[in-house]
């Protein structure tokens, strides 16, 4: 079993200097990423920090941050995942956000830190050790069906080719409206995730896959007792084209709803797991939840680390 717990405290600190930031900050100048897509001063002050901090504190680690990609040692088998504002239109118009941290370990999600700075929560996870909010266990709510779960989905897409993104998107929330109690859409996967495993949301379903908005929520909702897969049931890992987080007897249920849809898996250029399809969604077998979720674990190392005050981490591994 790999232990990651010195871990967790070096990712505090990075969302702890992030949520600090964000907080004492107003948004200052936006600049247009895309169309309709921007990033704030804030952004890029808060991935500097946290890059700087981490550099230090792991140095032997990757680093890949939304904004300015990646940097550090890009062989190594951990690296960071950052979002330094998960939802920074949200941001921008004064709405509630969070920032997120997620640590991957030869492509899997093994340890997060989500923060929600203006709402005072802040919620952890370390793969096989439980996911927490404020230090206390949590775990993902199982409604009896889909016609008492909320689901949330994920933004509707902007910038190139937002259209035909958009047909899949829009075909979704029909199945869904006609099925499900309520839907939401809150502008964060980070958030979707963080809530599927406090059991305030019963489902996330995301036609996307960005590490810096997936890794630290995906595996606090495993934790938590969530099942996260593709969305064509597959085990979900860095290749997926889609994330979708959900109670595990509810899962075939919401697969056949994402499969009526009738959706084709688009390409995301800026979605490093986006893959190309030329089928609709379908379901040739049923899935197996629990196989599905189990069967993304199965890629253990026993990594050995030592971090030192100085920041000074040293790692060595070997296959279970």
């Amino acid at each position: 079993m790999t232990e990651f717990s010195e871990l967790l405290g070096v990712a505090v600190e990075a969302v702890s200097l992030a949520t600090e930031l964000v907080r004492r900050r107003l948004p200052g100048a936006v600049q247009e990423k895309d169309d309709r897509d921007m990033v704030s001063e804030v952004d890029l002050a808060v991935e500097h920090a946290v890059r700087e901090l981490l550099s230090r504190r792991t140095p032997g680690f990757g680093f890949l941050g939304e904004e300015e990609g990646k940097s550090g040692d890009q062989s190594s088998e951990l690296s960071w995942s950052l979002d330094p504002i998960d939802g920074t239109a949200n941001f921008v118009h004064g709405i509630p956000l969070c920032a997120t941290l997620g640590l991957v370990a030869s492509g899997e999600p093994v340890l997060g830190v989500i923060d929600l700075p203006f709402l005072g929560a802040r919620y952890t996870a370390i793969k096989k050790q439980g996911a927490y909010r404020d230090g206390k266990r949590i775990t993902s709510r199982v409604p009896r069906g889909l016609d008492e779960a909320i689901i949330a989905i994920g933004d509707y897409a902007v910038g190139a080719q937002a259209t035909e993104k958009n047909r899949v998107r829009m075909a979704l929330t029909s199945q869904l409206a006609q099925r499900v109690q309520r839907i939401r859409m809150l502008g964060s996967a980070a958030i979707d995730l963080a809530w599927v495993a406090e059991g305030k949301l019963d489902a996330s379903v995301m036609f996307a896959n960005k590490p810096w908005d997936t890794s630290a929520g995906v595996v606090i909702a495993r934790e938590a007792g969530a099942v996260v897969i593709d969305i064509d049931g597959t085990p979900h890992t860095s290749a997926s084209v889609g994330t979708v987080a959900v109670a595990k007897p509810l899962a075939g249920e919401l697969l056949d709803v994402i499969g009526g849809a009738e959706a084709k898996p688009f390409r995301d250029p800026g979605c490093p797991g986006s893959r190309t399809s030329s089928n609709a969604l379908t379901h040739s077998k049923p899935v197996d939840p629990l196989g599905a979720d189990d069967s993304t674990r199965h890629h253990d190392r026993t990594i050995h680390l030592t971090v030192s005050t100085r920041g000074d981490a040293r790692l060595r591994s070997s296959a279970e």
